[in-house]
């Protein structure tokens, strides 16, 4: 495994569609789940509030923790904007990593919710008004989604693969939908069942995506959020023979022995992303640090390909520290 700088526009499609979640929001839930999230943090913090300190404000606003006494930054409309910086795999397959920057957009703007979604986003057309108390009663998510993948578009880094040729970027649009459960194993956590389904609209590797995601998320004192993510892929035929297919000139360029990739379950992944609120009042906005951590294996044809079995790594790794402001 080796490790390097490339700052590509996005960096590469397969990591950062594990990475879209890098500021504590999954797609399905990433607009609602930051403001209930930080309410969260805050409820957990109340217990810890000295009596005479509570009793010397004034009354916080109906339905919010009993410390959160200013009004709180999450209404009809608010934005989180940032930046984060991860190491990735090079392409997918790859063993070599290298770091690229990734900006985040996500919020809630006339009703609607904005999440990241790799290097895109996702619509929630069914989005709700942030709540300050526990939620009740499953919800439901449902709207566009977009994504784009430059995979093997540039910032090569095995030389063998290089030869290759570079791929064409590829705009994949389609639907997300998603069910979340409230207060599962404590007040205001969330565990949330979505999948996602987006079809290649430039022609580039013309197939069909489709994400199923499992996610959990919780407050870990009066400052901290954590979420864990479980996702896999599946992929068709024609994404497949794009993207781990050696043809016979491929292979006479490489030296790789020819081979036919056929789609089916493609990976399977976990991460897990660590937020802080930097002045441990989660309900004003302000400033935060998240970090993440994750790792996914390649399986089937996107693990047999020449350019993952030898000259790569079915292992896959993220690992990404990212800066966030709501307002």
């Amino acid at each position: 495994m080796t490790l390097r700088s490339a700052f590509g526009p996005f960096g590469p499609a397969v990591s950062v569609a594990a990475f879209c979640a890098i500021f504590g929001a999954a797609p399905a839930f990433a607009a609602e789940a930051e403001a209930d999230g930080e309410a969260a943090v805050a409820e957990a913090a109340t217990e810890a509030e000295p009596v005479a300190v509570q009793t010397a404000q004034p009354a916080p606003p109906a339905g919010a923790p009993p410390f959160s006494f200013s009004k709180p930054v999450f209404d009809e409309t608010w934005a989180t904007i940032g930046l984060g910086v991860g190491m990735v795999p090079s392409y997918a397959g790859s063993d070599d990593y290298i770091a690229f920057p990734l900006p985040l957009i996500v919020g809630r703007v006339g009703g609607v919710g904005i999440s990241p979604n790799g290097p895109g986003f996702v619509l929630d057309v069914n989005s709700p008004e942030p709540a300050f108390g526990p939620r009740k009663g499953a919800r439901f998510a449902f709207g566009p989604a977009f994504r784009f993948r430059n995979d093997r578009n540039n910032r090569i880094s095995d030389d063998v693969v290089a030869r290759a040729g570079k791929l064409d970027a590829a705009l994949e649009v389609g639907g997300n939908v998603a069910v979340a459960l409230p207060n599962v194993f404590k007040t205001f956590d969330q565990l949330s069942f979505g999948v996602q389904a987006r079809w290649d609209v430039l022609g580039a590797h013309d197939g069909m995506i489709v994400e199923p995601q499992i996610t959990y998320r919780a407050s870990v004192g009066r400052s901290f959020a954590l979420q864990v993510q479980a996702s896999a892929e599946f992929v068709d035929d024609s994404f497949a023979d794009y993207y781990f297919t050696v043809s016979p000139g491929q292979a006479l360029a490489t030296g790789l022995p020819q081979f036919r990739a056929d789609g089916g379950l493609n990976r399977i992944g976990t991460v897990a992303i660590l937020t802080y609120d930097l002045d441990g009042k989660p309900l004003s906005g302000g400033w935060a640090i998240t970090g993440v951590g994750g790792m996914s294996r390649l399986l089937g044809d996107s693990a047999d390909t020449p350019f993952t079995a030898q000259r790569g790594d079915a292992n896959q790794f993220i690992i990404g520290l990212g800066m966030a402001y709501t307002f």
